[in-house]
């Protein structure tokens, strides 16, 4: 499985963007999905996973309510839908997957397979 990610770009303060993760493989309907951020001189954080079914989501704190994880399955690709956002949501954005998610949904080190980042600039 390839990961590709996408939409990134800048908006102003309350304003909104949808990211796009596109998969190759077609293992990548087994697994679980998540976003993670990472703004200069941070840590990489975690920002939202989705399991297998639809309704199997997990959202940080400081995201939960603005923003939406949801995948296309016929399409391969996931989509984080970002609204309200704010100054403090810019960063990096990267989506991931792999094997051995499971419930650490929110722990890095447990995703094997990383896009690229898609850069998010939300301007005051």
């Amino acid at each position: 499985v390839q990961l590709q990610a996408s939409g990134g770009g800048l908006v102003q303060a309350g304003g909104s963007l949808r990211l796009s993760c596109a998969a190759s493989g077609r293992t990548f309907r087994n697994y679980k999905m998540g976003w993670f951020r990472q703004a200069p001189g941070k840590e990489r954080e975690f920002v939202a996973a989705l399991g297998l079914s639809a309704t199997n989501t997990h959202y940080a704190d400081s995201v939960k309510g603005r923003f939406t994880i949801s995948r296309d399955n016929a399409k391969n690709t996931v989509y984080l839908q970002m609204n309200s956002l704010k100054p403090e949501d810019t960063a990096v954005y990267s989506c991931a997957t792999g094997p051995r998610v499971g419930n650490y949904y929110s722990q890095p080190s447990r995703y094997d397979i990383w896009g690229q980042g898609t850069l998010v600039t939300v301007s005051s």
